[in-house]
């Protein structure tokens, strides 16, 4: 590894353990809020069964995510980010 790529990687290291221990302010923060599916469902005017059945999960899944008791990952959540972002289009696509 290049002698000056490697320094800017130690003191990037360095900066993330002081920010971890409160010594210094990240220089910028993302947050994450959880999916509301419950209210992306009810964007499509389906039923349970319904968006269930077009996400390709079972129903019990589907309560379970509505509920809070679990949360959606991996492509479930990537495609329910769509329907809640654009949910005529993404409908669309899915039922063509």
């Amino acid at each position: 590894m290049d002698k000056e790529l490697f320094e800017k990687l130690l003191k990037s290291v360095k900066q993330a353990d002081e920010i971890r221990k409160g010594l210094r302010k990240p220089a910028r923060v993302t947050e994450v809020g959880p999916l509301d599916v419950k209210s992306t469902r009810e964007k499509t005017g389906l039923s349970q069964a319904q968006f269930a059945r077009m996400l390709q999960v079972s129903k019990g899944t589907l309560l379970n995510w509505e509920q809070g008791r679990r949360s959606p990952t991996g492509p479930a959540k990537a495609l329910l980010k769509a329907v809640a972002n654009d949910p005529v289009h993404v409908l669309k696509a899915l039922n063509a």
